[in-house]
C-alpha cells in the first residue's frame, strides 16, 4: 500500500474517534484505560516480533535519558487523551476538534518560549486568527458571560491541546528509541496509571453494541492507526503530511453533522475555518516544532491523539 493511502487511511478512521467514543458508553478516563491496554497489546506485540527479527549487532545502544522522556512523553499523552474524550462529553464534536487542533499553534508559542525560536509576526497574526476562531466555534456569541461560556467544556478541549504540546516538545529529546517501543512504553503507562482510578461499575452496564465500539476505539483507532501512521510518515514530505492532516477534522465534522445531526450557526462555521486558516499556515511556514500531525508527536517519533 502506497505510503500516502496509508496516512490518509490513519487519518481518516482517527477522524471517526469522536462519534465511536460517544457510543461506547465509557466515561473518558475508562475509555482511555481500554485505549491503552488494546494499544499495548497489539503495538506489544508487533513491537515484539520486530525485535526478534532484528539481528543484535544491528539494535541500537539507546540512551537512558531517552527511556525517562519517553514516560513523561506518556504521562502528557495520557493526560491529553483524557481532557480529549472528557470533551466529546460535554460538547459537540465539531467543536471539540476545532480547538483540539490548535495543538500546533500551541508547539508553535511554547517553542517559541523554550528553544528560543523565532516566531515571525505572519505567524502571531495566524495564532491570532486561530484565538478568535476558537472563540466563536466554541459558541462565545451564545454566552452572556465568559464564566458561562467557559462552564461550556472548552477549557477541556483546550487543555487536551495543550497537552498534547507538552507532549509533542518533549518527544522531541527522543531520537533512537523507536516508535513501536515508546508508544508501547506510554500506553503501558497509561494501564498502570488509569487503572487504580478507573471506575470498573461503568464496563457492567454496556451492551453489546457499546463494547463493539470499544474495541474498535482500542485495536482499530488506536492500535491500527498508529501502525498505519507510523509506516507511511517517515515516506512522506512534511508538506504533503500538513495537507493530509486535514482529512481527519473533515471527517469528524462531517460525521457529527450527518450522524450526530449537530448544526453550527454561521459564526461557528466561520469560526472553524479561521481556525484551519490559521493552523494551515504554522506547519508549514514557521520552525521545526510545528510541522507535525495534530494526533501525534513531532517527528513522526510517537503519537499523540
Amino acid at each position: 500500500m502506497y505510503p500516502k493511502v496509508k496516512f490518509i487511511i490513519s487519518m481518516a478512521i482517527f477522524g471517526s474517534i469522536g462519534l465511536f467514543s460517544v457510543k461506547t458508553g465509557l466515561p473518558s478516563i475508562e475509555l482511555v484505560f481500554v485505549r491503552c491496554l488494546c494499544t499495548s497489546l497489539l503495538l506489544g506485540a508487533v513491537w515484539g516480533m520486530s525485535a526478534l527479527r532484528t539481528k543484535p549487532q544491528k539494535r541500537e545502544a539507546i540512551p537512558r535519558r531517552e527511556y525517562g522522556l519517553a514516560v513523561l512523553c506518556g504521562v502528557f499523552l495520557i493526560i491529553n487523551w483524557v481532557f480529549f474524550f472528557l470533551s466529546f462529553e460535554v460538547m459537540p464534536i465539531t467543536v471539540a476538534v476545532s480547538i483540539y487542533h490548535l495543538a500546533p499553534v500551541i508547539v508553535l508559542l511554547l517553542g517559541s518560549l523554550l528553544f528560543k525560536e523565532k516566531v515571525t509576526a505572519g505567524g502571531l497574526l495566524f495564532f491570532l486568527i486561530c484565538f478568535v476562531g476558537t472563540l466563536l466555534v466554541g459558541g462565545i456569541h451564545q454566552h452572556a458571560t465568559i464564566a458561562e461560556f467557559v462552564s461550556t467544556g472548552v477549557l477541556w478541549a483546550f487543555a487536551a491541546a495543550f497537552f498534547y504540546a507538552l507532549t509533542s516538545i518533549t518527544g522531541k529529546g527522543i531520537q533512537v528509541l523507536s516508535p513501536l517501543a515508546t508508544t508501547v512504553i506510554q500506553t503501558s503507562l497509561g494501564v498502570l496509571l488509569l487503572a487504580p482510578i478507573a471506575d470498573w461499575s461503568h464496563f457492567t452496564q454496556l451492551t453489546v453494541e457499546n463494547w463493539m465500539y470499544i474495541l474498535m476505539t482500542g485495536f482499530i483507532h488506536t492500535g491500527l492507526v498508529f501502525y498505519l501512521f507510523f509506516s507511511s510518515l517517515r515516506e512522506l514530505k512534511a508538506q504533503t503530511i500538513a495537507v493530509l492532516v486535514f482529512v481527519d477534522p473533515v471527517v469528524a465534522i462531517l460525521l457529527d453533522v450527518t450522524i450526530m445531526n449537530y448544526r453550527p450557526d454561521v459564526y461557528q462555521l466561520a469560526g472553524i475555518l479561521l481556525v484551519f486558516i490559521g493552523i494551515s499556515y504554522s506547519p508549514r511556514k514557521e520552525g521545526s516544532l510545528a510541522k507535525a500531525a495534530p494526533n501525534f508527536a513531532e517527528n513522526g517519533r510517537k503519537p499523540s491523539a
